[in-house]
């Protein structure tokens, strides 16, 4: 008897010249429901499902291939004498080439607005189920589970290489796609549980997390570290279209992911208001805000221009040539922005290495707010800190307020200091840094640093803490800067030195009542 291919795929791509190699090398197609319908368009010789076991498609199609002369002739060992006297008792016929992909449920729910009852009809149970019975039984049968598969398979059937080892990655590959399309189906329900009844979410069940590889990355942030890129198809930066330039990096992800976050402070896309930001390793180092995506731009990189060399760039408004002008003026990594005019990719592509990624708003509203980092032996799992400033909720603890344009500059430097590494200070005047301190021990060095780089421009300027004031130390050096007022969490048992400090010296302090630390 001929050998048997089951075919049954959601994705049809490839579908015809497989089925066409298949029937070359003397196999006969078993196939259902619209997949057999398109081999039947294209003139292929197919046995349809209903018509193999004799029992027609029930419930609107959910159950179709349930039924044992598609499990039988799919999980029969063949050199088990029991087995097969099983299939002649019950004349079920093998079937060696399995070839199934799933229906779209990942498309289907990345619409925010799908219908629950929409997507549970996009769970495929049938799918599944052949897919990991062929899966099991590779020693005998091989399955396909992605069009990127075909010509190879084909390639491999023309030589008679259909071998052992074939069969194994094959089936590695099949059980890592129904354990993505579990994971995704898991994450979904837990998503719509949680906000349907949020006490769900304070009783977490197992992390279920299956993202595809994107990218096998050249190294990860030194070169002896290999490092892969794995992303969910169609969300956050899995959905970015890379215009032009090198491969992404490691640290490119890595730095454009902060600086993306940073930008998003004022608005992503259309009516955002236009801000830049420059950042190297992981830190923002020119950040600002402009009339116009080229002179925020100019100000973020004027902000500290020794810094932006080398550094990545995010904008939250539309590229165009004066914009490209300004990013020409130096070297840079990365640049990305919800959109690039077309004479600005022109001008853009004498800068053959610089990598432009164009990523869209609603991209982003695609992706998970779930943030996780790994530890040793496990995985830590938060919500992005990613709500809104809210200055009406803010406080003016000293004795003098603020100025409205202090209260404004203050404000910028609140949604610049949450993205930088703790302990964090941030300088700022007129919607521009001036002057960041990251990363250090205690939170007066950071002063010192985000200080001294400001310089004299630090006169008249504001000062943005993501912490506390332990002591009234960093008060005091913000004054003999010039610094004229100073936002910061509050909540130190010592909080009323600094209120002091500030009313001795004659600044403004504003406390927020929520802190930023980011590690």
């Amino acid at each position: 008897m001929a050998p048997t291919a089951l075919l049954s795929v959601s994705d049809k791509d490839g579908l015809v010249p497989l089925a066409q190699g298949l029937l070359e090398a003397g196999y006969q197609l078993l196939s259902s429901g619209g997949t057999a319908a398109a081999l039947q368009a294209a003139g292929l010789a197919v046995t349809r499902v209903a018509d193999h076991t004799g029992a027609p498609e029930i419930l609107g199609g959910r159950v179709k291939t349930l039924h044992p002369r598609i499990h039988g002739g799919i999980l029969a060992r063949r050199e088990d004498p029991a087995h097969q006297a099983d299939l002649q008792a019950q004349a079920i016929p093998l079937i060696d080439v399995v070839v199934v992909n799933l229906y779209p449920f990942r498309e289907t729910v990345a619409d925010p607005a799908v219908a629950f009852e929409t997507a549970i009809e996009t769970i495929d149970i049938g799918g599944p189920a052949m897919v990991r019975a062929a899966a099991k039984n590779h020693a005998d049968v091989t399955v396909l589970t992605s069009p990127e598969q075909y010509p190879a398979f084909l390639a491999a059937l023309a030589d008679g290489r259909i071998d052992q080892a074939l069969r194994r990655r094959l089936a590695l590959a099949a059980f890592a796609h129904t354990a993505a399309y579990d994971a995704a189906i898991s994450s979904w329900l837990a998503e719509r549980l949680a906000a349907e009844t949020p006490d769900a979410a304070a009783r977490p069940g197992d992390l279920a997390l299956a993202l595809p590889p994107r990218q096998l990355l050249r190294y990860g942030e030194n070169p002896h570290q290999p490092a892969t890129w794995f992303s969910e198809p169609g969300a956050g930066w899995g959905a970015a279209a890379q215009l032009q330039g090198k491969e992404l990096s490691y640290n490119n992800l890595i730095d454009l992911d902060a600086a993306l976050a940073t930008v998003r402070e004022f608005g992503y896309g259309t009516n955002a208001q236009p801000a830049a930001v420059v950042v190297k390793h992981t830190n923002p180092c020119g950040v600002a805000t402009g009339a116009g995506t080229a002179r925020a731009l100019e100000r973020a990189l004027d902000a500290d221009r020794l810094s932006a060399f080398g550094g990545i760039v995010a904008l939250n408004t539309t590229v165009d040539t004066a914009a490209a002008e300004q990013l020409t003026s130096l070297f840079l990594e990365c640049v990305v922005a919800p959109r690039f005019e077309p004479e600005a990719r022109e001008r853009l592509a004498a800068k053959a290495n610089l990598r432009l990624l164009e990523l869209e708003p609603a991209a982003i509203g695609r992706a998970s707010r779930q943030q996780l980092r790994s530890v040793l032996g496990g995985v830590l799992a938060q919500q992005l800190d990613d709500q809104p400033a809210d200055p009406s909720a803010w406080q003016v603890v000293s004795d003098r307020e603020p100025s409205a344009d202090e209260l404004e500059d203050l404000t910028f430097a609140w949604k610049l200091v949450r993205h930088i590494r703790s302990n964090a200070i941030a300088v700022a005047r007129d919607g521009q840094s001036l002057g960041i301190g990251a990363g250090q021990m205690n939170r007066v060095g950071s002063a010192r640093i985000a200080l001294e780089a400001a310089a004299e421009r630090a006169r008249g300027a504001v000062l943005a803490s993501d912490g506390f004031f332990p002591f009234d130390d960093t008060v005091r050096l913000a004054a003999r800067q010039g610094i004229t007022a100073v936002i910061q969490p509050g909540g130190s048992v010592r909080d009323a030195e600094s209120i002091r400090a500030c009313n001795e010296l004659g600044l403004a302090m504003v406390v927020t009542g929520r802190r930023h630390f980011l590690h």
